[in-house]
């Protein structure tokens, strides 16, 4: 019976994280203070829960902060985000959201390459149950295909976020404006809107 009572009563991995986060809750809300020491702290908390997952905060609104869980685009770990935010408290000064949302598509840069949103176009297929996107670089070059490639699947993580990338989207390409369709091709800044219109049909 003792051993009994005290397994139903033994924390769960995600119920000590945000025991640990009230506690330190001030820290973290001011990570700005000691930011290297305080990411490392609260990636070692998230990491007992599940070793993919990972974080963002947002800018300090009106005395309150975000905080995004994220399983870093890791398919097998989104149980435990969704776990993890299920357990959350309600704190004053918080907003909690799971998966990193959908954002306005940014100016991105890997290496020399750098690429604005308002340059890439995209085109939307049936993928079975799934969608496909084709995405066209202005300047797309077969020889820089990686970088376009991490550009593409970064500007596509913020147009539609971690959510629908990972569970909606099926292939996806990228190439230049010379391709057969890029005619029918729209702006990147109406992707989200389109997407969510295609997913319908």
């Amino acid at each position: 019976m003792v051993l009994a009572f005290f397994g139903r009563n033994k924390k769960t991995p995600e119920e000590n994280f945000w025991i640990w986060f009230e506690k330190h809750q001030d820290m973290l809300f001011n990570f700005e203070n000691d930011q290297d020491h305080i990411f490392n702290q609260l990636s070692k908390q998230m990491n007992k829960v599940d070793p993919e997952l990972t974080f963002e905060f947002g800018p300090i609104q009106n005395g309150k902060r975000e905080f995004v869980i994220s399983a870093g685009g890791i398919k097998a770990s989104f149980h435990k985000v969704e776990s993890l935010y299920k357990a959350a408290p309600q704190l004053s000064n918080w907003t909690f959201i799971k998966f990193r949302p959908r954002r306005e598509p940014m100016t991105l840069r890997i290496g020399n390459k750098k690429v604005d949103p308002d340059d890439v176009r995209c085109q939307l297929f049936k993928d079975g149950d799934k969608v496909g996107i084709m995405l066209f670089f202005k300047d797309y070059s077969e020889d820089e295909e990686d970088i376009y490639g991490q550009i593409a699947y970064l500007m596509l993580d913020q147009a539609l976020g971690e959510y629908d990338v990972e569970t909606k989207v099926g292939f996806i390409e990228f190439t230049s404006n010379e391709s057969k369709y890029y005619n029918d091709a729209f702006s990147l800044n109406a992707l989200a809107k389109c997407f969510d219109e295609f997913t319908k049909k």
